[in-house]
């Protein structure tokens, strides 16, 4: 057997060497940004020259326009990421017959984008079935929900991957309205309106309310007024959501009057039209709101020196409510006295001449009420 030159081996074993594929990594491997902020890459190669690094994007797609490679071809930075920029990004070295790659993962959050189909303004017939669609991108993935505007209520609704779809087997008059798509994440909310207009034949009742949200105070009386078109003149008549109407109510003409309205009158109220054609309902939401009434606790209490007072402001009312303590005959608390944000006054060393009435305010946007209580503190 012929031996092969000593020259020939060294340059055999030199290629093979030179031709092994270099070692590759990234990092980081994945990572997660918000919209609009910067991220980098760096690879590290064991045994090839930065000249033989390239980077791509997985799915044979170009590098997008705000990347940029640093000199040494060893650094990736995304500057002000879009979301379309999620997804993996591949370094490769090497020569063209002994590559070697790593790849890292970019997740982009997002707040969410919201689309209707059909958009609307949307004209649709008594009677015919109709659906919207709402779709949303976003990342964390978006929670869709409907609701009506000016009611608080969450409409039942369909959802598949990232379409949310409302549906009326039948419309009806009373489905008329602007309804709100809202899809919210960690990054945000985005919401979308649809006008949906129901179309009648001659005679069918439509009706309508004069406000469809009320605030009203407690005590004061309140009136909503119901108009209804339709022939034969539709009769008129009102309702509650899920509980009779208040006791001290009159309806005339289509006028709801509430009398002495209290904080359990809130809710929605529905005014229903119907003649043969058949009948058509509106709503008004109605939400009264009350001025603070305070009581003090304890009202009365006996101490000696060197004990603690606490004193529990409570008041109800519509929120948000503040609290202010003070003492009769002076211009200040004693010292060391402490108030908290929901109307506890503290004395954690309380002395003889701290005795005296001591008097909650609270106080909301309607008004204010007082409550008092009275220390007595003897050695």
């Amino acid at each position: 057997m012929d031996l092969l030159p000593r020259a020939l081996i060294l340059t055999l074993l030199s290629s093979a060497v030179w031709s092994e594929a270099p070692v590759v990594t990234v990092e980081p491997k994945v990572v997660t940004v918000r919209q609009g902020e910067s991220v980098s890459f760096r690879c590290q190669v064991g045994s090839a020259s930065p000249s033989n690094v390239v980077w791509r994007k997985t799915n044979s797609q170009r590098l997008p326009d705000n990347v940029k490679i640093s000199p040494d071809n060893l650094l990736l930075t995304l500057v002000n990421v879009r979301p379309q920029n999620q997804g993996q990004y591949r370094c490769v070295a090497g020569v063209p017959r002994d590559r070697a790659f790593a790849t890292a993962t970019l997740n982009v959050k997002f707040p969410p984008k919201v689309q209707l189909n059909p958009a609307g303004p949307i004209r649709v017939r008594i009677g015919d079935p109709l659906s919207v669609e709402c779709s949303t991108m976003g990342r964390p993935r978006p929670k869709l929900t409907w609701k009506r505007q000016g009611s608080t209520l969450q409409l039942v609704t369909t959802t598949t991957s990232d379409v949310n779809t409302i549906q009326w087997p039948a419309v009806r008059p009373e489905d008329s309205g602007v309804y709100l798509c809202r899809a919210e994440n960690t990054e945000g909310m985005s919401e979308v309106k649809v006008e949906i207009i129901v179309e009648g034949g001659p005679g069918v009742p439509i009706a309508s309310v004069s406000a469809t949200q009320v605030t009203a105070i407690e005590g004061h009386t309140i009136t909503m007024q119901c108009q209804a078109t339709g022939s034969p003149t539709p009769e008129i008549t009102w309702s509650k959501l899920r509980a009779p109407l208040p006791w001290k109510h009159t309806v005339a003409g289509g006028v709801l009057t509430l009398n002495n309205v209290g904080r359990q009158d809130s809710g929605q109220y529905i005014c229903n039209a119907t003649n043969r054609h058949g009948y058509s309902e509106a709503y008004t939401e109605m939400e009264v709101e009350a001025p603070p009434y305070a009581t003090c606790l304890p009202d009365q209490v006996k101490l000696k020196p060197g004990d603690a007072l606490q004193l529990q402001c409570l008041a109800h009312g519509t929120h948000p409510i503040t609290f202010q303590w003070s003492v009769s005959g002076r211009s200040s608390l004693p010292a060391g006295a402490e108030t908290t944000w929901d109307g506890k006054l503290l004395i954690p060393r309380i002395k003889v001449s701290d005795s005296g009435t001591y008097t909650c305010a609270a106080t909301n946007h309607i008004g204010s009420s007082t409550a008092t209580g009275r220390v007595t503190v003897k050695g």
